[in-house]
């Protein structure tokens, strides 16, 4: 399919909107169908065969949360889950827009909007529909995330859009996801590439090492203070500072971590005068969400601060079409570190590792394939040549069995609204129940 082919529904409740929208795109399009009522959604899309929707995020009505727009953004999904929807939001809601992705939208734009970005947006689109194309990888300075399963195009969709903004992002996943290449992809694809990138495990410093190393010193400010020293946030100024491990600070260390980011400026130890800071932060904690939410753990404030917009990093047993794409990417990278000729795989190589559950993630398959590179003699990697590590299976066998049939439905509806970023349409069609019945269980269960 190519652009002059295609059919566009428009819904906004500004008819200036809807008329510069139309006269930019009747030229380039099959057709062109306006609306200013949302009600009518499910008239057009019924009568119509749109290939894209262009949906605004917010209509006129008693107030504007956007929420509107994620109504039908769903509503449109619901009624056909192949369509293109592309969000209209203003900038101060693109955490919003975030959400939109999250709930199944495919791009966004922000008022006021380049016509050129909705042009290429519609391109881009079109021939990804007609190619059936996904991305495998982004760049992170010199590694590569590599990926090409729908839970990895999610991530890069949303890298494609938090990266040149300065919006603080949060960074979720169990270890070995990948949470420090997430955090560099970001700094190497903003406006900020240029600037520097810092990075902190803030989670192994303690309460007067984390006050040095973030906010540096004076000479004298205590018995080895021999000379003035910047800390991490003057280090980074005008570019980066990604703390790592952030979901294991002290309650004091959030509290004047939060007051930097309130007032943008750092005090060194030994001195009573505050230094103005320029940084994008970037955070990261393998934590689960539902932990950070527990106060006698961790502020909400500080949350707020830092969160701007979260990146949920799958783990490998939910990316099972990326293992064969991680295999021959890690190989080849350990076969040219080894001065080893190239691999081929054996098909049985690929199968024991996709029924492998790696509780390690990419991590635990990166070192698994390093060490089969190393001790394997021939060119041909076979199933033998993998050996997982023990000390990881075991950590994947702390799971408590249950029989009780209301705590392994609650689980599994738990799993499957994880696995599908809280999408109830998605979870209830793969647990094989209605919507209806699906929001009855999370009230049964109180989730």
């Amino acid at each position: 399919m190519v652009l002059r082919e295609v059919k566009i529904l428009v819904v906004d409740d500004d008819l200036d909107v809807l008329n510069a929208l139309r006269l930019l795109l009747k030229p380039l399009v099959k057709e062109v169908v306006i609306e200013k009522n949302p009600s009518n959604i499910n008239f057009q899309i019924s009568n119509n065969e749109f290939d894209i929707v262009i949906l605004d995020m917010n209509f006129n009505g008693l107030v504007n949360t956007g929420n509107e727009g994620i109504f039908w953004l769903n509503k449109i999904k619901q009624m056909q889950p192949d369509i293109s929807v592309i969000l209209i939001t203003a900038y101060a809601d693109i955490d919003l827009a975030i959400r939109g992705l999250k709930e199944g939208a495919s791009d966004f734009l922000v008022k006021p909007w380049k016509n050129e970005k909705i042009i290429t947006t519609l391109k881009e689109l079109t021939e990804a529909k007609t190619s059936g194309s996904k991305k495998k990888h982004i760049t992170a300075n010199e590694a590569l995330i590599v990926g090409e399963s729908e839970a990895m195009n999610h991530v890069f969709l949303k890298l494609k859009k938090i990266a040149p903004t300065d919006a603080n992002v949060l960074i979720l996943g169990e270890n070995g996801t990948g949470k420090d290449l997430i955090a560099r992809a970001i700094h190497e694809n903003s406006n900020r590439k240029d600037k520097p990138f810092v990075k902190v495990d803030v989670g192994s410093l303690s309460t007067s090492l984390f006050e040095s190393e973030l906010f540096g010193y004076k000479k004298g400010a205590f018995t080895d203070a021999r000379e003035d020293r910047k800390g991490r946030f003057e280090a980074a100024n005008g570019g980066t500072l990604f703390l790592d491990e952030i979901g294991n600070i002290s309650l004091g260390q959030q509290v004047r971590l939060l007051t930097v980011l309130q007032n943008r400026q750092v005090t060194p130890l030994g001195s009573n005068e505050a230094v103005p800071i320029d940084i994008r932060l970037i955070c990261a904690t393998n934590i689960e969400p539902k932990e950070l939410a527990d106060e006698k753990k961790f502020r909400k404030d500080l949350i707020y601060r830092i969160n701007t917009v979260d990146v949920i990093v799958p783990p490998l047993r939910d990316r099972e079409n990326d293992i064969t794409l991680l295999s021959k990417h890690f190989i080849a990278i350990y076969a040219d570190k080894y001065n080893k000729s190239p691999f081929s795989l054996d098909s049985g190589f690929i199968s024991k590792l996709k029924k492998h559950p790696f509780p390690g993630n990419v991590r635990e398959l990166q070192y698994v394939l390093e060490r089969a590179v190393i001790m394997t003699d021939g060119n041909v990697l076979k199933p033998d040549d993998l050996v997982f590590s023990a000390i990881e299976q075991s950590s994947n066998k702390n799971a408590i069995p249950t029989t009780n049939l209301d705590d392994l439905e609650k689980q599994a509806i738990i799993n499957v609204l994880e696995k599908n970023k809280g999408n109830i349409s998605k979870s209830a069609k793969e647990l094989g129940i209605t919507r209806a019945a699906l929001y009855r269980r999370l009230e049964k269960y109180e989730l």
